[in-house]
């Protein structure tokens, strides 16, 4: 079988580097794009030699695009802009984030009254100029207040966390804030042909059962009661799971009982994925993305194959070790 030749096309600023039609265009030691729903900002990093004219500059707008130059077909792995830039006699080092990095540069001072988490997403971005790929309602909030002590982004991720939804910049530099239903794509890997490494890790629940609190006595008052403080949680608890130990989440922000159950559900459903951890490592891929799933088939320990939640991706591509992409995945 012949061998693939790794290729990419680096859009910065107003100069394309394509080493597809131009192999020896390449002027890259090493390429790292780094995507993680866990991290608030996905990464680039290009680290250059000291040959020819081109220099990058602090806030390029960068987009690389990954792939082999055989097949005819790159994929685009990542949207941003240039934030670093530093330079020795040898090497130029060029580091970027994604639109996560807008988000968290921002700060808010307001409150939003009688609105689902999917609007106050859409707003928020909005406001910090980033673009929405897909927001789902999530939760409805009688009152909820974003302050700025902290960023725009941290409020999202609150908000996701109680809705149970991903939330994360696609490979556009849009925001996606919606529940994972079981993979956009599905990329199947057998061992023994496509694994270069494999590694699961178990992890007992933090709880068997999870009781969700708000503020207010709307269970018993009425959906008008939300801005009322109470002695009486009962009303308005959400309970998700059975045993122990209980993990209690407290929120001011839920106000209405289904808002508690639906963060109740939430958490009890995360802990339960986050049981089954695990990295694989395969060949350069780039059309694994975040929100896909991989399916792992034929390891020799029974419980290592399954379909799994794709929640960090890593590209490298390096002179010395060619082009192989790392996914950091979970239990669905």
């Amino acid at each position: 079988m012949a061998l693939l030749n790794p290729a990419y096309k680096l859009t910065l600023g107003n100069r394309i580097v394509d080493t597809t039609d131009e192999p020896r265009a390449s002027i890259l030691t090493e390429l790292r794009v780094e995507l993680d729903m866990d991290v608030p900002a996905d990464r680039f990093l290009l680290v250059m030699g000291q040959v020819g004219s081109w220099r990058p500059q602090q806030d390029d707008e960068a987009r690389i695009e990954l792939g082999y130059a055989d097949d005819g077909g790159l994929e685009r792995v990542m949207t941003g802009a240039v934030t670093a830039v530093q330079a020795n006699l040898q090497t130029r080092r060029v580091m970027g984030h994604g639109a996560a990095m807008t988000l968290l540069r921002s700060f808010l001072d307001t409150t939003y009254q009688a609105k689902k988490a999917g609007e106050i997403v859409r707003d928020l971005a909005g406001q910090a100029g980033v673009d929405v790929a897909r927001a789902e309602d999530g939760i409805n909030f009688p009152a909820y207040v974003v302050d700025g002590r902290r960023s725009f982004w941290h409020h999202l991720r609150d908000l996701a966390d109680l809705c149970g939804f991903d939330l994360y910049i696609d490979d556009a530099g849009e925001l996606v804030f919606e529940r994972f239903v079981g993979g956009r794509t599905v990329h199947v890997f057998d061992y023994g042909r496509d694994l270069l490494a494999l590694d699961c890790h178990f992890i007992a629940p933090r709880a068997a059962r999870v009781e969700a609190w708000g503020e207010s006595p709307t269970g018993a008052e009425g959906e008008e009661a939300w801005g009322w403080l109470t002695k009486d949680f009962s009303g308005t608890r959400g309970q998700a799971g059975n045993g122990d130990p209980t993990l209690l989440l407290e929120r001011p922000a839920l106000r209405t009982a289904a808002a508690a159950q639906s963060a109740a559900d939430a958490l009890r459903t995360h802990l339960q994925r986050r049981a089954l951890q695990g990295k694989l490592r395969v060949l350069g891929n780039p059309a694994i993305k975040l929100g896909d799933a991989v399916r792992v088939q034929q390891a020799p320990e029974a419980e290592h194959n399954g379909t799994y939640q794709v929640r960090s991706v890593t590209h490298r591509i390096t002179k010395a070790h060619g082009f192989v992409t790392t996914v950091g995945f979970r239990g669905i």
